[in-house]
């Protein structure tokens, strides 16, 4: 049997973190996936104000359970050293805040063009955050965002096995609903890397899938677990199935309808409501 925690980005609550920490208390979740902090972006702390946050978040209770960090959510043109200092401030941040799990992706393609292309491009990158974390305790999670590198399994597969058991993945049924994959097989064939897991849903949507690019812009076809395309109830079964011992992060994205709620705080508890009636369905 599984042994699920329930962690979430808690910014979608409120960007203010006392407000972040008053809702998961008030819905009885012990973790944050930390992403934005009173307005600004995790990445954008410096050490002595990330011992300041976890101060406040140990006060309350509260653990991280990954850094949401933005690296790799560039585009692969860009330039990369810049970028690379930054993936070692969070790495940083990472120690101070005890978070076992850094999220980052893979970059993403100029629009029209081809991924594979990019390919030795992508793993050079990915090999420096690699050497960078290599020693420090922190795992590295590869996220299937949309229109980056790896928004499908086949170049998440790439990845990951260039890197084994340096890189492993966040698994978002979202974003491959809205890239046009089937979970059903996506889940399989990613499950042996997997070691973390965001829990949002979506529809299919009539016209091409829309790539919001994580925050921007969200999509009113984000729904709470369940009541999508994403095949969440498989998931969550299959996890249950290989006794899976880790995060269920919850990434609501609803705050482009008032459907599940008017309030940041409401959705977040529509959405946490959801995935813990599919979680009771479990057993």
């Amino acid at each position: 049997m599984a042994k699920f925690t329930l962690s979430g980005f808690a910014d979608e609550i409120d960007p203010a973190l006392d407000v972040q920490i008053e809702g998961l208390s008030r819905l009885g979740i012990g973790h944050l996936e930390i992403r934005v902090a009173d307005g600004r972006n995790i990445a954008d702390y410096n050490p002595a104000q990330a011992r300041v946050l976890a101060r406040r978040l140990g006060d309350a209770g509260i653990a991280v359970s990954a850094i949401g960090s933005p690296i790799g959510k560039i585009g692969i043109e860009e330039p990369f050293e810049p970028h690379l200092g930054l993936f070692k401030n969070v790495l940083e941040l990472a120690r101070i805040l005890n978070a076992p799990y850094i999220r980052l992706f893979s970059f993403f393609m100029p629009d029209g063009g081809d991924p594979e292309a990019h390919t030795g491009e992508v793993l050079r990158r990915m090999g420096a955050f690699v050497g960078a974390a290599r020693g420090s305790g922190i795992t590295l999670l590869h996220e299937n965002e949309k229109a980056i590198y790896g928004d499908v399994p086949s170049r998440c597969l790439a990845l990951l096995k260039a890197f084994p058991g340096e890189i492993f993945a966040t698994y978002d049924p979202s974003n491959f609903v809205q890239c046009g994959v089937n979970n059903l097989l996506a889940f399989e064939a990613l499950l042996p890397y997997l070691r973390y897991v965001h829990i949002k849903d979506s529809l299919v949507e009539d016209k091409l899938p829309r790539r919001d690019r994580g925050a921007e812009g969200i999509s009113d076809a984000h729904r709470p677990a369940g009541l999508g395309d994403g095949e969440l109830e498989y998931i969550l079964r299959r996890l249950d199935d290989e006794d899976y011992e880790g995060f269920l992060s919850i990434e609501p994205h609803l705050s482009a309808t008032t459907l599940f709620g008017e309030t940041g705080f409401e959705r977040f508890a529509t959405a946490t409501k959801a995935l813990r009636s599919l979680l009771a369905g479990l057993g």
